[in-house]
């Protein structure tokens, strides 16, 4: 069995065996798996596996904050989420295959210094940071979109928002990456 695979079922059997939270779900973490693991094996770029990989672990990060410390301040999670992060994609960097992008960044100066000279940046790493990003403002995009509704909720919006956000913007990056 691959590695995908069985992150994919430890994630399910994790979700089925716990507790519901109410922020984010084992059903969101399972979903952003899913997404990351098929895209590894369709041979996606390597920026949009970190787009899901980054958005698994702060959901990862936020429903285990949820569910073991409910009496905690946001504050105290929002640090649980940001430790989930970088326990997950820290370790996965080296996992995974280099794919780096030349910056240029030349606005003045000398060349070298620090506003004229060729940056350097890890795909990967850019593409978990924009996905953390997107999973961690998910809930409140879907508090607006109820607040718009009157009130109203679409059955699973947080998960739809989630993922609709997370594989809009991958088709993106892939088609023009």
């Amino acid at each position: 069995m691959s590695v995908a695979k069985k992150a994919v079922l430890a994630t399910a059997l994790f979700g089925v065996l716990s507790r519901a939270a109410s922020a984010h779900c084992p059903l969101c973490t399972a979903g952003i798996v899913a997404a990351a693991g098929g895209a590894a094996v369709l041979g996606v770029n390597t920026l949009v596996i970190g787009l899901f990989v980054g958005g698994f672990a702060v959901s990862t990060g936020a429903w285990a904050a949820n569910a073991l410390l409910k009496k905690a301040s946001s504050a105290i999670k929002n640090l649980v989420a940001l430790a989930s992060f970088l326990l997950t994609v820290l370790p996965a960097t080296a996992l995974i295959p280099p794919s780096y992008y030349p910056v240029g960044v030349f606005w003045f100066g000398d060349y070298g210094g620090l506003f004229n000279q060729t940056y350097i940046i890890d795909k990967f790493l850019v593409g978990s940071i924009i996905g953390g990003a997107i999973v961690f403002a998910a809930p409140s995009i879907s508090k607006l979109v109820t607040k718009a509704r009157g009130g109203k909720t679409i059955v699973f919006q947080g998960v739809g928002i989630t993922l609709l956000l997370l594989v809009t913007l991958g088709a993106i990056l892939q088609l023009l990456a």
